[in-house]
């Protein structure tokens, strides 16, 4: 992955679509805020403070989620991870 597709800042809020492998996953829907952004080679890693208490780490891919409007980011777009 490269630094143009991170677009995701600490502060942004988030909607997780979709959660892959996890004992014990964030459900769908749940929204968060992204604490820390930490990008890897070919894949990217959140820090979320989930607003349902829980703090958990996404992985995108295969991780899925949007971005949403009212963060520390002024776009009004989502972005996806497949």
């Amino acid at each position: 992955m490269n630094k143009a597709k991170c677009n995701f800042k600490a502060g942004d809020r988030v909607r997780l679509i979709e959660m892959g492998d996890d004992p014990d996953p964030i459900p769908a829907g749940t929204t968060g805020r992204v604490a820390g952004v930490y990008p890897q080679r070919d894949w990217l890693q959140l820090d979320v403070d989930w607003d349902n208490g829980r703090s958990l780490m996404v992985s995108i891919p295969p991780d899925r989620v949007e971005r949403l409007s009212g963060g520390t980011s002024k776009s009004n777009s989502s972005s996806q991870g497949n």
